[in-house]
């Protein structure tokens, strides 16, 4: 699956019941698993975590995703520290 998408000019996250995630001007999908979603939006990148997170809805064209699941933390990135996560395990443990 390729993972790049076409960008829209508007970024908006809305939460219903820290459960259902729709995030909309999403230009790229970096990296997922059942624990954290890694986003790069319009606005930077976005990391959540959670438990159970899976995509329900995608939508390349319009850069808008669905993800359901218990939400725990949101947090925007800057590119220093995409870097830093892109080190992954190893990188920490041998700082």
């Amino acid at each position: 699956m390729d993972k790049d998408m076409i960008v829209t000019s508007s970024h908006s996250i809305s939460i219903s019941e820290r459960k259902n995630i729709n995030i909309t001007g999403v230009k790229k999908i970096d990296s997922f698993d059942n624990e954290e979603f890694l986003l790069e939006t319009t606005m930077g990148y976005l990391a959540i975590k959670g438990e159970g997170l899976e995509i329900i809805k995608l939508d390349t064209y319009q850069g808008n995703v669905s993800i359901k699941g218990k939400a725990n933390s949101m947090v925007y990135m800057d590119n220093h520290k995409k870097q830093e996560k892109d080190e992954g395990i190893f990188g920490k443990l041998f700082k």
